[in-house]
């Protein structure tokens, strides 16, 4: 007999991946730390520090996802959970629209050109990410908009976040082949340029979906 899956998983692993490229994309310390590695130390380097930063946000997923599942009763009522979106939408527009505007290489620190190892560069970056718990606000905001937390189905909630783990890893994979690719190209505006489209992507994303929230355009079940 065949496991009966309540939720549709694919739309489960979809979610995840965009919640974990979501955290994962804004140029914060973490991302100019993974950029200056990539060019000073080579691209295993940066990427190892972007996994480093991903085990931190997943334990900040569990711990956000734990504590929502015991308030499910109160985002679930249609009247709260309308209130919740749309200030999830509003908060997600001026987070793109603080990405936009903001010039992260002002408060960077240059990393050294010494390598350490590979254990070292991942455990450091978990550090300057696990120390800025903050970040829960934005998983809040994230799980909220796309319904992504499903109390009492442990199975398919772990596909669920280790579909976010798999979005952070995909974002810094991507992002140090580019760096290591354009290297000699590469530098402080380049980091500006990919805070600006990301910024822009961000509120783009946050408006379609404050829209389609007002306007009842789709839902998301729990």
């Amino acid at each position: 007999m065949p496991f009966p899956f309540h939720i549709d998983i694919l739309d489960l692993i979809f979610k995840g991946i965009l919640i974990g490229i979501f955290v994962s994309a804004p140029m914060g310390p973490v991302g100019i730390l993974c950029v200056q590695r990539t060019l000073n130390k080579g691209r295993w380097y940066g990427f190892v520090t972007g996994i480093g930063a991903a085990i931190s946000d997943i334990i900040y997923a569990l711990a956000t996802g734990f504590g929502m599942s015991f308030v499910m009763d109160f985002i679930t009522n249609p009247q709260y959970l309308f209130i919740l979106k749309i200030t999830g939408s509003t908060l997600l527009l001026f987070f793109g629209i603080y990405c936009f505007r903001s010039n992260p290489t002002k408060k960077m620190h240059i990393s050294g050109n010494k390598k350490g190892t590979l254990i070292y560069n991942g455990v450091t970056a978990f550090w300057v990410t696990f120390l800025n718990p903050l970040i829960i606000f934005l998983f809040m905001v994230l799980f909220a908009q796309f319904s992504f937390v499903i109390p009492d189905h442990p199975l398919e909630m772990s596909i669920g976040y280790l579909s976010i783990i798999s979005g952070a890893i995909l974002w810094w994979f991507g992002l140090t082949w580019l760096v290591d690719k354009i290297r000699g190209q590469f530098d402080n505006k380049g980091i500006i340029i990919i805070n600006k489209i990301i910024g822009c992507l961000v509120i783009l994303i946050s408006l379609i979906i404050l829209v389609g929230t007002v306007f009842n355009l789709y839902t998301f079940h729990y």
